[in-house]
């Protein structure tokens, strides 16, 4: 064998090092680019997560003022239940909010849902609470420092008076449910949740023209964005019987859809389209301290997320006509105790989407123990 032909191995022995040594550099700094990208992406989750997070404003005031009257509060109830308090707030005042009126300084409660979730989260109801109702309302503090009077008055005078600690303790006072948690959200955050989601489809049996809430839809299959639900869910006098009992009916149908396009599309499991849900969801809220974090609501959502959407049912506090004005409401009885004492003994609820169904029946020998009153699922297509 020649000189050369003996060089040969070698020069290519030593070509294939080089290659070697070329795959390990670039193997290093395919790890470091790796490892940048990694860190960034930790760095854009971060700033994803602390915006969202610093998007939930803590009720601190409401708190202070719930542990000052701790004593009279009714106890925790059953282990692992949670009760809710949804309140939306009329405000005009913040972003957006101002076109809906005058901001004349004060709120009120626009629609309050007390949300029952189920010890073993089998089951989730939403009680709406008019806000025409005649209750008692302790004497609370204003937002100037001084205490209002207790008095026997709309349900809605609670928020204005106090805000959400007093409407707290006024609904725990008629109830004896204690409120876990509370959360308050204004007219942008509704709207800006609704266009998250694109839209929310809903179906009309005419049409809708309604100037006090600047709303014209047309009869049939609708998507209603986020301007046009608001107007659909806080039209009165146009809609149905005019009546707040109609109106609650039908926000509670809209929310029953809202539930069901969030959990029937792939909203929660595509990061891409849950960030503006999130951030919409979070943009307008007010919440007791122990909610007012990304982490305090994911828990109570991974928790309440495989609740089967049937099982999500919305009614009514069972109520009547005020015996001394037409334009007011009061609790219906035994009826409305029957509802909070199944709430507070965290027991079935059954809901019929029947105008016959009478509110708070018993069951009747062959049908389901619990008692039914009338409502409606999450499950319940609207256009069915």
């Amino acid at each position: 064998m020649t000189d050369s032909a003996r060089a040969r191995p070698g020069a290519s022995g030593s070509k294939a090092g080089r290659d070697k040594r070329s795959v390990r550099r670039w193997v290093r700094r395919g790890a470091l680019g790796v490892g940048l990208v990694v860190i960034a992406a930790g760095g854009a989750g971060w700033a994803v997560y602390a915006k969202l997070d610093s998007n939930i404003t803590p009720d601190e005031a409401a708190a202070a003022e719930l542990a000052r009257y701790e004593k009279e509060r009714p106890t925790a109830g059953v282990s692992g239940a949670q009760n809710i308090l949804l309140i939306g707030s009329d405000s005009r005042a913040g972003q957006g909010n101002r076109r809906y009126g005058r901001d004349s300084g004060t709120e009120r409660s626009d629609t309050t849902i007390l949300l029952h979730i189920s010890g073993k989260r089998r089951s989730a109801t939403a009680v709406s609470i008019p806000r025409d109702l005649m209750v008692d309302v302790p004497g609370c503090r204003k937002s100037n420092g001084s205490r209002s009077e207790p008095m026997f008055a709309m349900f809605n005078y609670a928020f204005q008076m106090g805000g959400s600690a007093c409407t707290i303790r006024t609904v725990e006072r008629m109830t004896d449910i204690r409120v876990d948690h509370h959360v308050v959200v204004d007219f942008h955050g509704f709207k800006e949740m609704v266009d998250a989601v694109d839209g929310v489809e809903i179906c009309l049996s005419k049409p809708i023209n309604d100037k006090a809430a600047k709303l014209r839809l047309p009869a049939g299959k609708v998507t209603l964005n986020g301007e046009q639900a608001l107007g659909y869910v806080r039209a009165r006098k146009t809609l149905g019987d005019g009546s707040d009992t109609d109106r609650m009916d039908r926000q509670q149908r809209f929310l029953a859809a809202l539930v069901h396009k969030v959990q029937s599309n792939d909203v929660l499991l595509n990061p891409v389209r849950l960030y503006p849900v999130l951030d919409a969801a979070t943009s307008s809220l007010t919440t007791d301290p122990a909610l007012a974090s990304l982490r305090g609501l994911y828990e109570l959502a991974r928790e309440v997320r495989d609740i089967p959407t049937e099982r999500v049912q919305f009614l009514t506090v069972p109520r009547e006509s005020y015996i001394y004005n037409a334009n007011r409401d009061q609790l219906v009885e035994p009826e409305a105790e029957r509802l909070f004492e199944r709430l507070r003994l965290d027991a079935p609820v059954e809901v019929v989407n029947s105008p016959e169904t009478s509110q708070g029946s018993e069951p009747s020998d062959d049908a389901s123990p619990a008692p039914t009153f009338r409502g409606n699922t999450a499950a319940q297509n609207p256009c069915g």
